[in-house]
């Protein structure tokens, strides 16, 4: 197969399993995560930091910004329709997030091997700043992303 098939199949593949997950997803859903761009191998998914999300600071707290990070990671790693999971993540933060911001999670895959992976996630807010860089690594488990209507 040549790369000029092959390259819209894997869009494809990514694409849906990215609409897959989201639809089970209600963590990312309910703390007002979009996917806004998803490909092999990697993902962007926008948050709001809302009033709930501010701790004792007045900053965001840096669990939501863990979830964001982690959900990105999620979304990348899972776009050739091979269940994965994580394996381990660590996150180091940079800069406050506070309520208004539109925080952007990039997730792109630098190693995947047979069974795992290696991804690096940096959150930006809207004015391009780096608030947190994450780092995951995946495990591919049993199963497929997308889920049959016997599997539901």
């Amino acid at each position: 197969m040549s790369n000029e098939h092959h390259a819209p199949d894997a869009q494809k593949l990514a694409q849906d399993c990215a609409e897959s997950m989201y639809s089970r997803d209600m963590a990312s859903q309910n703390l007002g995560m979009k996917i806004t761009q998803v490909s092999p191998g990697k993902a962007t998914l926008t948050m709001p930091v809302t009033k709930i999300m501010i701790q004792g600071h007045g900053a965001c707290h840096g669990g939501y910004l863990f979830t964001l990070a982690d959900s990105a990671f999620a979304f990348a790693c899972n776009t050739y329709n091979k269940a994965t999971v994580a394996s381990g993540c660590t996150i180091d933060y940079m800069i406050a997030a506070r309520e208004g911001d539109v925080l952007t999670a990039t997730a792109v895959e630098q190693s995947r091997g047979n069974r795992t992976g290696v991804y690096d996630i940096t959150l930006t807010n809207q004015d391009g700043h780096v608030v947190a860089l994450f780092r995951g690594k995946s495990y591919q488990v049993r199963g497929e992303v997308i889920q049959s209507e016997n599997d539901q």
